[in-house]
């Protein structure tokens, strides 16, 4: 379990990032980390894992405190940023080497996930594409089998196939003992993946919600004709016309539009919040 308490971080006293953040995340689920440039998703992810530390209160893993960098703590999580950097190495010897400082690491997996990613394992990092070098460090991730995962914009540099083998990929490596966090701006490609949706805004999270909860609580159309002004929470205009968010009055859960609700989470979230606790 991840849990923050009163957390207060900055990088200046100018531009305070967290005040008085709390969180508290289970195992067993997919948590997609939405917020503005800025709003501080890498600087939580780095947290978590000890590369960044508390100014004041506290983070803590399974009861261990990440700024400790203990050894069996940094062998059950695995961070993978947006911006990579790559050794010269192929990625079979790249594994071959930083595999064994991680218990449940499987080079077999390792291999299979390469091969799905059409990555070659004995191709040198260093001469490979942007994209290339993320699906190779995907695979390296997901083969080491930690509990805690945290990857930041994994699908940027990913082709349209890139993605949805991701997709594919990501889906059958979760499990129910492992905590996964996907941090994003480009949500359409990953909120088939994601069953919790947490939102960072102006030092604090504004949401922390299953999607199931979202989707018995809200209703996302395409068409207003059948909603008054009053019914609308939340309008605003979309790739593929107008978005409305209304009360759902039915016991089904519909599908949610994660841009349209993440929109109206930082325009109006006193109503979001308002209709999710009715």
């Amino acid at each position: 379990m991840i849990t923050i308490k009163d957390l207060k971080f900055w990088y200046s006293k100018k531009n305070i990032i967290f005040e008085g953040l709390d969180l508290q995340l289970e195992p067993g689920h997919i948590y997609g980390l939405l917020g503005k440039n800025g709003a501080g998703k890498t600087t939580l992810l780095k947290l978590f894992c000890g590369l960044n530390f508390p100014k004041s209160g506290s983070v803590s893993i399974d009861g261990t405190d990440p700024a400790k960098r203990q050894a069996g703590f940094l062998s059950e999580i695995f961070l993978l940023p947006e911006q990579i950097s790559v050794p010269a190495l192929t990625p079979e010897k790249f594994a071959r080497i930083n595999g064994p400082f991680y218990p449940a690491f499987d080079p077999a997996r390792f291999m299979e996930l390469l091969d799905k990613f059409e990555i070659k394992a004995k191709q040198n990092l260093s001469g490979m594409s942007y994209g290339q070098k993320k699906k190779a460090m995907i695979a390296f991730a997901l083969a080491v089998n930690t509990r805690y995962l945290f990857l930041d914009e994994p699908t940027n540099g990913m082709d349209i196939p890139s993605k949805a083998a991701f997709r594919s990929i990501l889906a059958s490596a979760f499990s129910e003992d492992k905590t996964i966090i996907l941090s994003t701006h480009m949500v359409r490609d990953l909120e088939s993946l994601i069953d919790t949706v947490i939102i960072l805004e102006d030092r604090r999270i504004i949401l922390n919600t299953p999607l199931n909860l979202i989707a018995r609580k809200l209703s996302f159309s395409r068409s207003s004709l059948s909603l008054t002004p009053a019914e609308i929470v939340y309008s605003a205009s979309g790739e593929l016309g107008p978005v409305n968010i209304s009360l759902n009055h039915t016991d089904l859960e519909g599908n949610i539009d994660l841009e349209a609700l993440f929109n109206a989470c930082i325009y109006v979230p006193e109503k979001i919040s308002a209709c999710l606790v009715s």
